[in-house]
């Protein structure tokens, strides 16, 4: 009798876990739709979806096992949910990236290099990064060049202009300077560098920080635009970090600890929907084959993502494999670094190369115009 209810009881508590993630799927299914600048809340869900669908998963297995109409539960919330699993992983990884690209096609680098900071606390290490940086940039003999939180000042001499690193390899570049102190003698803020003539350029600055540039470039006969981009972070601090820390280990500050992290992460989603809103409205009004890069500080199942994306091609998802982590701290499965390539793209390589000398991984692609 005891053992009866028991199970009764397992069961009925297995099952409620199984409906509370499934209803934490299906929110999560809602985010393409619902702006973050109003609906914030649902981006914490967009966070939760690769471990709700492995969730989901077993439940599937176990209820099919143990009483196979419940398993019905997962597998109909899964299905409803493809769209968000179809971002998650790729499955389709193209050829090796070689050394050197053919002529026709066009090598694109796609870098948050973290203000040149690096990893390691050793101050000699730390000197070197700037220089490690570009030199692993320049061994793949990139195109172009599109690289997130970039600074750089001709005032403090050749240890502080980070731009004459590329400048020799690529003439032609295109600086946002989101963000200027001491008139001039920090400067820092996206940048674009190119192998080929820049023959426009333009800046869109967003509500609060940052901003969306661009720039043409010609390659031949051809008039291409080139996107780069970072959007608002979390902005974690150290403190932020230790906060993370001490929910981990339940500390007694634990209930605090969440609070600020919520607070700052409400934040961003609210900022990064109208942002994502201005991308896209960018996006549908070029007039060439375009290619957007940039941190988008948002992972792809979230409002930011799909409302840039649209019908654009994702580089990882056409020629990736695994499920692309390109930010190194706080998660596994962070993919909040892209490359998307207009209809007039064919992706021909992709791959993410971690130098360990930023947070974020470098993304590499080849395209090449459809004829």
């Amino acid at each position: 009798m005891a053992g009866s209810f028991i199970r009764r009881a397992t069961k009925t508590v297995i099952l409620f876990i199984n409906l509370f993630v499934a209803v934490i799927f299906l929110l999560a299914c809602l985010t393409p739709f619902a702006p973050t600048s109003t609906w914030w809340i649902l981006g914490f869900t967009g966070l939760a979806v690769p471990y709700a669908i492995i969730i989901l998963f077993f439940f599937a297995i176990f209820w099919l096992i143990v009483k196979p109409k419940l398993s019905l539960i997962s597998i109909v919330v899964l299905c409803i949910g493809w769209q968000q699993i179809g971002v998650i992983a790729a499955v389709k990884p193209g050829p090796m990236l070689s050394d050197r690209k053919r002529e026709n096609h066009i090598r694109i680098i796609d870098w948050n290099i973290q203000s040149f900071n690096g990893l390691s606390k050793k101050p000699l290490v730390k000197k070197q990064i700037r220089k490690d940086i570009a030199a692993s940039i320049l061994l793949l003999e990139p195109d172009v060049v599109c690289l997130q939180e970039f600074n750089s000042s001709e005032l403090g001499g050749a240890q502080t202009n980070n731009i004459a690193l590329f400048k020799k390899r690529y003439k032609y570049f295109y600086f946002s300077k989101d963000y200027s102190r001491n008139d001039g003698a920090y400067q820092s803020g996206c940048i674009i560098f190119s192998k080929y003539q820049i023959i426009d350029s333009g800046k869109i600055n967003f509500p609060v920080a940052e901003s969306l540039i661009y720039v043409d470039i010609l390659k031949g006969a051809d008039t291409i635009r080139i996107f780069n981009t970072h959007l608002q972070s979390f902005k974690f601090k150290q403190n932020d970090y230790s906060d993370i820390e001490k929910i981990k280990e339940q500390d007694a500050h634990t209930i605090d600890a969440s609070m600020n992290l919520f607070n700052k992460m409400g934040q961003a989603f609210k900022r990064r929907g109208p942002q994502a809103e201005l991308v896209k409205n960018a996006l549908a009004s070029t007039p060439y084959p375009s290619i957007i890069c940039g941190d988008f500080n948002d992972v792809p199942n979230s409002y930011t993502y799909f409302t840039i994306r649209n019908k654009w091609q994702d580089a990882f998802l056409q020629k990736g494999f695994g499920i692309g982590s390109s930010f190194t701290t706080l998660a596994p499965t962070l993919r909040i670094d892209y490359i998307l390539a207009s209809p007039q793209f064919d992706i021909v390589t992709f791959d993410m190369i971690d130098e360990g000398l930023s947070d974020h991984v470098m993304l590499v692609s080849d395209v090449q115009l459809k004829k």
